[in-house]
């Protein structure tokens, strides 16, 4: 039985159990494979990659955005959506903004966008009126 058990710790065997000395280096267990297996180490951590970033928005961008929106306005094809959207027709709305953007996802992110200006209007046009009545 004592020759079995040598032979089975000192064999090329991986899934051997190792000696007292080995498993004192840091394995997780006594084995020299699997999930858990090799030294105990301390992950580093990484830095966020400048390639993350891309596409946030930040504050000089939505400056510049707003101030040209606020000089030029709409695009034709923009209006046209809105009008669309005034009258509940959003699959279709979706359909030209997806025509003219060349894709889905930009499509519904335009429509997104038109229909909170269209929301935000509202509530502009119903808080004038409150005051009004005033």
């Amino acid at each position: 039985m004592q020759s079995l058990l040598n032979h089975i710790t000192h064999s090329h065997n991986p899934f051997r159990l190792l000696p007292s000395s080995e498993a004192a280096m840091g394995l997780h267990y006594k084995l020299a494979v699997g999930l858990e297996k090799g030294h105990r180490v301390t992950k580093n951590e990484s830095k966020p990659r400048p390639s993350r970033r891309k596409g946030a928005l930040s504050k000089h961008t939505k400056f510049v955005r707003d101030l040209i929106r606020e000089v030029c306005g709409f695009a034709p094809f923009e209006r046209r959506a809105m009008e669309l959207l005034k009258v509940s027709k959003d699959k279709r709305a979706l359909k030209f903004i997806k025509k003219r953007l060349g894709t889905h996802l930009r499509g519904k992110r335009k429509r997104d966008e038109l229909s909170n200006v269209l929301l935000a209007q509202r509530k502009a046009q119903a808080h004038k009126e409150k005051t009004e009545h005033k």
